[in-house]
């Protein structure tokens, strides 16, 4: 002990010996809000250095070392606590102290030893080979990433508001504003009832995965359940294997609640190609030989979307579209004669089965999105005077 305190004694001599001010306010711990196996040092600015003067933060698993080098920069160089709110929050001290997450270390060269959980490192900064005090830390992992408490909080309110509208649904019917394209959804369906012709239904390219194709599909149950009540042959046309299965099963599904099982044929819901524009092509051509009395384009489209659209226009047919593709919008607005946009494709659904759970998901979303938009104009107006706790609460880190 004595000779240990004779060293520091000796260091501390030779540090002002030579005029280098020690770095004073060293502090170390447990990097917040992770696995494990990181530590954070810390440390004021230090304006008074000449620029570039090199820094060292050197590792110890003992008080008396050996010390090894974690990294060496110039004392500009590490970035403030502010850059970092995730790990440092937003208080007016973060703009005037710089930090270092440290992993691991190489006590011998080419060998790299990751920080352990629970065992004490001993940590120092050195200024021109000149050393700090020396700091204690431990690591150890984390139960839960406060960052993520605003995420929590506010996913768990917007899911009781969903929860809450899906049960005042079932008490009595919610308004939902009215949607032209699904209104003449039945005009569409009864067309092809008296002219004795198909109704064709066509999938975007999107695999089962896609949000357009899951809203998609539950559209095709309720067109499926309505074509099989008033005994109109239906067609899917697909362009991925598991999206035709699934499209069997609902069309399956749909007739056996209409109480038309006998209106099930497998061989309506059909793989027309893989390939996009030989899907185009296939379909094409069944719109010009077989001139269904409806045409359904509901999903994600590409480039196809005019080819099919323009073709079914040539037809005759009753065309109603309904995709997220912002792209292709403008060719179906000009070919069909209603189109769902955006987001008026998920609410097809709820519209179309005034379903409790889908209505209640429905206005919970919707009451979602109008806080959303509040927040984002007082938010605006408040960073705009320089107040920005509204901001921080609703930053997603």
């Amino acid at each position: 002990m004595y000779s240990v305190l004779c060293m520091l004694a000796l260091v501390t001599f030779t540090a002002e010996a030579r005029g280098v001010p020690r770095l004073e306010k060293v502090e170390a711990f447990d990097t917040p809000n992770d696995r494990g196996g990181s530590i954070t040092l810390t440390w004021p600015v230090r304006s008074d250095l000449p620029k570039g003067t090199p820094f060292q933060i050197r590792i110890a698993e003992s008080r008396v070392g050996p010390f090894h080098t974690v990294a060496e920069f110039a004392s500009s160089e590490p970035e403030l606590l502010s850059s970092d709110p995730a790990t440092f929050g937003h208080t007016e001290q973060n703009n005037s102290r710089q930090f270092h997450h440290i992993s691991s270390y190489s006590p011998v060269k080419d060998a790299t030893v990751s920080l352990e959980n629970e065992m004490t490192y001993y940590l120092r900064v050195d200024i021109e080979g000149e050393p700090s005090e020396i700091i204690e830390a431990r690591a150890y992992p984390n139960y839960f990433d406060w960052s993520k408490l605003n995420n929590l909080i506010l996913g768990s309110l917007f899911s009781a508001a969903i929860l809450g509208y899906i049960g005042l649904a079932r008490r009595r019917d919610l308004t939902i504003r009215r949607l032209p394209g699904l209104e003449a959804l039945d005009e569409a369906l009864g067309r092809a009832t008296e002219m004795g012709k198909p109704v064709l239904f066509i999938h975007g390219l999107h695999d089962m995965g896609s949000p357009s194709t899951i809203a998609a599909v539950n559209i095709l149950g309720q067109v499926a359940k309505r074509t099989a009540e008033y005994d109109t042959l239906l067609k899917v046309g697909n362009r991925d294997p598991i999206v035709m299965s699934v499209s069997q099963e609902v069309v399956k599904e749909a007739c056996i609640e209409a109480g038309r099982p006998d209106a099930y044929n497998s061989d309506n819901i059909f793989m027309a190609a893989a390939d996009q524009f030989s899907y185009a092509a296939a379909l094409e051509g069944m719109m010009v030989r077989e001139k269904p009395a409806a045409n359904l384009l509901i999903g994600y489209f590409y480039a196809e979307s005019l080819l099919l659209a323009e073709t079914g226009s040539a037809t005759g047919a009753i065309q109603i579209a309904a995709t997220d593709a912002y792209t292709q919008l403008p060719f179906f607005v000009t070919t069909c004669d209603y189109t769902l946009m955006g987001e008026e494709l998920y609410a097809a659904s709820a519209y179309l089965s005034r379903d409790p759970k889908l209505m209640g998901s429905l206005k919970g979303q919707d009451l979602g999105k109008g806080i959303f938009i509040i927040v984002l104009l007082l938010g605006t107006l408040m960073s705009t005077a320089g107040i920005s706790w509204l901001t921080h609460i609703f930053t997603s880190y």
